[in-house]
């Protein structure tokens, strides 16, 4: 449920239905409505839109998360936009207002946050990307605790590229340090997270 407008869209394109709110609603309504699906799911990362949305009976969205004790959290980030002088690599938006933007979450219901950004091999990646990430992921983590949110951490590591598994363990662990330097510099409280890395493996080209 933290699929941005566009790509729900797609979805409702495939089954040829427009991208309309009321459309998006109804099929977000589906998921949260689910008979029994507190009993599979413990918490649901929810799109701005969604968090603030309420069913077509009037019932608020993330109550329906709740009463069946899902808790609901929210995606803070506001997507990916090429770094300026790297190579070709990318940062992540969303920082400007965030500690206004998670007091509105918390008040709406969300009690956790996602925040995702990326570095990628093939690119380098470059030492400003690897610390724009981590300081990224940690400011918000900061923002985020200080709202009241539990925030997840993804310093996601690309798939894309044919390096081995070694090569990807050894920009995993670059990411990791700087993004746990960045948080101890931004007094983010380590067991106040929830750290979402990426899976170590070969690069999808690989001939490994």
């Amino acid at each position: 449920m933290d699929e941005s407008n566009a790509t729900c869209g797609k979805r409702l394109e495939s089954i040829g239905l427009e991208n309309t709110e009321d459309n998006r609603r109804a099929y977000r309504e589906l998921l949260v409505t689910t008979p029994g699906l507190g009993q599979y799911i413990s918490g649901a990362i929810m799109f701005e839109e969604t968090l603030f949305q309420s069913t077509s009976t009037g019932k608020k969205m993330t109550d329906c998360l709740t009463e069946q004790s899902i808790v609901p959290g929210i995606k803070v980030d506001k997507g990916l936009v090429p770094l300026a002088n790297s190579n070709g690599e990318s940062w992540c938006m969303g920082l400007d207002g965030l500690d206004k933007r998670c007091a509105e979450y918390y008040k709406a219901g969300a009690r956790f946050a996602k925040w995702r950004s990326v570095v990628s091999i093939p690119a380098g990646p470059s030492m400003i990307a690897l610390r724009d990430c981590a300081y990224g992921l940690a400011r918000y983590a900061a923002i985020a605790q200080n709202a009241g949110l539990v925030p997840i951490v993804e310093p996601e590591v690309l798939l894309d590229g044919d390096h081995d598994i070694d090569r990807c363990m050894e920009v995993q662990e670059a990411i990791w340090a700087e993004t746990f330097k960045y948080m101890a510099d931004n007094n983010v409280m380590f067991e106040g997270i929830l750290l979402k890395p990426a899976m170590v493996t070969p690069g999808a080209d690989s001939k490994a």
